[in-house]
């Protein structure tokens, strides 16, 4: 046994054999079981990854959305964009605990998407479409046929109202994906109706720092616990777990802990076999295996046969690792048997048990094929745009191989000319046609065995006498955009209404526009290497948009997200130049230095506000001379991001004492923000986040100190700068505050106590303090008047 374990421990720090271990892991069971929830970050990483690596099951994550609405602790991507990067993190995260990914929801434009925080499940079902998720969640049980489904979250008060009604759907389609009458027009696609064995509810409660369940958890039917730790790493299933949830960096996810139990305690709703019997496992009652299999009823006598052969040589594949010629020969009769046994199923049997032999026979594929392959890469030589041509080339090092024959997957319409085939390397020519549509942003599904995006390789080939397949996805999805990306600088821009109208002088990057299409009484003329968009003589208030066009044709930008923990991704978007024309006065010799993480554009928009603006970094914060500004504003989350900051907090105390006024956008309770030392004055930041959050962007808004200078000077803030919020009011609202604070608003959702920590100032020394929770980065970039005549009266001097 000592030996064992010595071969498998020099084994395993060869990624070769790492995968293999991986692929021969997969084969212990034909389980699958779904997890659902409703962001990137939702899963239930280390019971996932004990599910998986543990019990050999299939894990499918269900997700309604992406993320798109919620925040960065990353960069500056919100929206959409945001919604393509943690749609990467998310398939990462997926890629390290081998799992898959069903997307219910496709981005902004689609009705099941993340409109930002939610109090109330109703209400969120009412905004998605209550049928419509339904469907999608039924579409997704008939597709991947799981024995199990979990929800992360519990249906009760205190919860996010995404994870209420995604908790809900996924109870509510259980009996609806068994019911042949429920959604017909399924079967146009395949999908026959399927009946989930087991649907298992937490038995522990969500309740801590973002959320406070407000009722108990129901009482666990089954501990599930996991003994021992991963064969590969040797870490618990919930370390795993960490470095799995690690992969959502904008969400700052991933804690590493020390000596985790694997346990986890589960409350079994509802079992299709009736009343719930007791359980001891998570795989009673079900089918685990291939020999579960062999005896179930209506599988005829040779079937079983073959399945027990099939199930006897896979446990001996398992226990032959890493003997690579004694796992082909296991393994190739495994499949053999599994092959003989689906033919002597009935038709019936087959229904309900055939799509478990066919992934075990795909999992069987990947492991051949990982005994015989060293590398192998598909990589893609040139821009993929309509018209283009380029190349695909396929580099495979795999001396267990033979006969091998290399297919390239593509859209409809685009073509493969192969070039060269020779060992080691295949190239093909790709030709896309000048009508090819572009690439989606956001993709439907990600399989961990392969076979994602819209382009791949499929390839077979020979592993000792069976012949296998497996698809092969590119290093960087093909992604057909335009034949020209085309930027703006700037994208956006301010006009102060009642002043000369200039015009706003924009470069472009790329392709330059042949036209522009413009509101009416707009021009836009091309002065040397820019273009000048010129407003009418008299602008009234609000938003022109301008799109530059190429070739009659409104120009379109690819812009890549690259992050180091991410594979590249990239998002198509139309361009646009969107100028606010607002009414809007700047405090007087206002000097301010900008402290950024990152995660906001609010230095940017202060200079288009022409507000004299510098960026601090980590010179100026530590040794500059900061008497030099009369305001210092500090973006979001930035204590939790810059050392350099939290080393700076005593210098910016004595900056305040000195007659500075500080300026501290919303912070959470997480980045770095100790109550005591960080804030001039004690400030505690409210948790669970729930609690201490507006999420109505029309709440209404009680102001409490009318006459106070940041709500009069130098604009007069009033009823219309609260209109046209987009997303919420505010969250992490301060909680407890010293006395020197003066609470200026008082804001509350509907049915709830007025809050009053979401703008509150201090008098201290010759300066001031001031702390913002109302979400003014967002509703900037959103471009609501509103948001700029109060930051303009924010920043002014103490």
């Amino acid at each position: 046994m000592l030996d064992d374990h010595r071969r498998l421990s020099q084994a395993v720090h060869q990624p070769a054999l790492v995968r293999l271990h991986r692929a021969l892991s997969r084969l212990r069971s034909v389980l699958t079981v779904m997890n659902t929830g409703a962001h990137p970050d939702d899963e239930m990483n280390g019971m996932l990854a004990a599910l998986r690596f543990a019990y050999g099951m299939r894990v499918v994550v269900a997700c309604s959305t992406r993320g798109e609405g919620g925040q960065n602790a990353l960069g500056p991507e919100r929206g959409g964009v945001l919604g393509v990067l943690r749609t990467a993190e998310m398939e990462e995260a997926a890629r390290r605990m081998d799992a898959d990914v069903a997307w219910l929801g496709h981005g902004p434009g689609d009705p099941v998407h993340d409109f930002g925080f939610s109090k109330n499940g109703d209400d969120t079902l009412r905004r998605w479409g209550e049928e419509r998720v339904v469907e999608r969640l039924v579409r997704a049980y008939r597709r991947y046929r799981p024995d199990i489904v979990i929800p992360t979250f519990l249906d009760v008060p205190g919860q996010h109202g995404h994870h209420r009604a995604m908790t809900r759907a996924a109870e509510t389609a259980l009996a609806l994906a068994a019911d042949p009458s429920a959604f017909p027009e399924h079967g146009a696609i395949d999908l026959r109706p399927w009946q989930v064995s087991k649907y298992y509810l937490p038995a522990w409660s969500g309740a801590g720092y973002a959320y406070d369940d407000e009722v108990p958890p129901p009482p666990a039917t089954l501990n599930l616990e996991a003994a021992g730790g991963d064969e590969v790493t040797g870490l618990a299933y919930k370390q795993l777990g960490e470095w799995s949830r690690a992969a959502h960096a904008s969400q700052g996810m991933g804690v590493w802990r020390d000596n985790p139990v694997d346990r986890w305690s589960l409350h079994l709703k509802v079992w299709s076999g009736g009343e719930a019997g007791s359980e001891y496992d998570i795989r009673d009652h079900v089918p685990a295996t291939l020999a579960d299999i062999a005896a179930m009823p209506g599988v005829s006598r040779p079937a079983a046969a073959a399945l027990q052969e099939a199930q006897v040589q896979i446990d001996a594949a398992i226990a032959a690792f890493p003997n690579h010629s004694r796992i082909v020969d296991a393994l190739s009769d495994a499949a053999r048997r599994i092959e003989e046994a689906r033919k002597d199923l009935g038709e019936e049997a087959l229904s309900q048990l055939g799509h478990r032999l066919d992934r075990k026979l795909r999992e069987i594929d990947a492991a051949l094929f990982e005994t015989s392959v060293n590398t192998a890469r598909a990589v893609f030589d040139g821009s993929a745009h309509p018209g283009a041509r380029l190349v695909l080339q396929a580099h495979i090092d795999a001396p267990g191989l033979s006969g091998v024959t290399t297919t390239p997957r593509l859209p409809a319409g685009v073509n493969a000319t192969a070039m060269r085939d020779e060992p080691g390397l295949v190239q093909y020519e790709i030709a896309i046609p000048e009508s090819a549509p572009h690439t989606r942003n956001y993709p439907e599904a990600f399989d961990p065995l392969g076979g994602n995006g819209e382009a791949g390789l499929r390839v077979a080939s020979k592993v000792g006498e069976r012949r296998i397949e497996v698809d092969l996805d590119l290093e960087k999805p093909l992604k057909i955009g335009p034949r020209h990306s085309l930027s703006l600088d700037p994208a956006v821009a301010l006009i102060k209404v009642g002043e000369p109208a200039s015009g706003i002088r924009v470069r472009t990057a790329g392709v330059e526009p042949t036209d522009w299409q413009v509101p009416v009484g707009w021009t836009v003329r091309q002065q040397g290497d820019a273009w000048v968009a010129v407003p009418p003589r008299e602008v009234g208030a609000g938003i022109a948009t301008l799109v530059p066009v190429v070739n009659g044709r409104p120009a379109s930008s690819v812009r890549t997200i690259a992050y180091p923990h991410i594979r590249p991704t990239s998002i198509i978007e139309t361009v646009e130049l969107r100028v606010l024309s607002l009414d809007v006065s700047l405090p007087g010799e206002a000097r301010i230095g900008y402290v950024g993480g990152g995660s906001d554009n609010v230095g940017a928009h202060l200079r288009r506000l022409g507000l004299d603006v510098t960026d601090l970094g980590e010179a100026e914060l530590k040794a500059g001379s900061l008497s030099a500004f009369t305001t210092i504003v500090v973006g979001i989350f930035a204590f939790g991001l810059r050392r350099d900051l939290q080393a700076a907090t005593e210098r910016l105390h004595r900056f305040v004492e000195e007659g500075g006024h500080l300026v501290t956008l919303y912070h959470r309770p997480t980045d770095a923000w100790d109550p005591a030392t960080t804030p001039p004055r004690r400030l505690v930041i409210g948790s669970p986040s729930l609690r201490w959050r507006v999420t109505d962007p029309a709440a209404p808004v009680r102001v409490l100190k009318p006459e106070h200078l940041l709500l009069t000077s130098p604009n007069c803030i009033d009823a219309g700068d609260w209109q046209g919020w987009d997303k919420e009011r505010g969250l992490y609202f301060a909680a407890e505050y010293d006395a020197a604070y003066e609470e200026l608003l008082a804001l509350n959702d509907p049915g709830e106590k007025p809050l009053k920590g979401s703008l509150i100032s201090a008098r201290i020394g010759r300066g001031r303090h001031t702390h913002v929770s109302l979400v003014l980065h967002h509703q900037l970039d959103k471009l609501v008047p509103g948001a700029f005549r109060l930051l303009a009266n924010l920043v002014q001097p103490a």
